[in-house]
């Protein structure tokens, strides 16, 4: 588990400056993982009651901003966050509940999937998320089936 101090150092070493509301809102994104922005806000106001909702985007922005955390937004969905970062590992999304899971890269290492045509690019990176349903909610649906 990550401690208060481990999240200062983090910033610390990310050169931002240590804040109760950064401090706060890293803390949320690794106790929630795929939490949108209301989730975040929720679990920082338990700690730190009067914080803004300003307070919470700019701390949001500023982690992304400097890879402590990562955005991802699947299409339909509002933005997520995760303190998984670094790895270019992907997602997979319930189509019935929304559940997010982190899934592996097929090769292992960024970006993991080569472009037919790069264009150029110097490609670093490649998100991918596979759409699907999640036990709980295929387990719901075989059973209304059946009906």
């Amino acid at each position: 588990m990550t401690t208060t101090p481990d999240f200062a150092n983090q910033l610390r070493a990310a050169d931002l400056r240590v804040t109760r509301p950064r401090v706060a809102v890293l803390g949320a994104v690794c106790e929630h993982a795929h939490a949108d922005t209301d989730t975040i806000i929720r679990a920082v106001r338990q700690d730190l009651p009067d914080v803004s909702h300003q307070a919470v985007y700019d701390s949001l922005n500023a982690l992304t901003a400097v890879g402590l955390v990562r955005r991802i937004q699947p299409s339909g969905s509002v933005a997520r966050y995760e303190s998984r970062v670094g790895d270019n590992h992907h997602h997979i999304v319930c189509r019935a509940c929304g559940e997010i899971a982190d899934v592996d890269c097929a090769i292992g290492e960024a970006p993991c999937l080569t472009a037919s045509d790069d264009r150029g690019y110097m490609i670093d990176e490649a998100e991918v998320i596979y759409w699907g349903l999640c036990p709980d909610c295929s387990k719901t649906q075989i059973s209304r089936s059946h009906w």
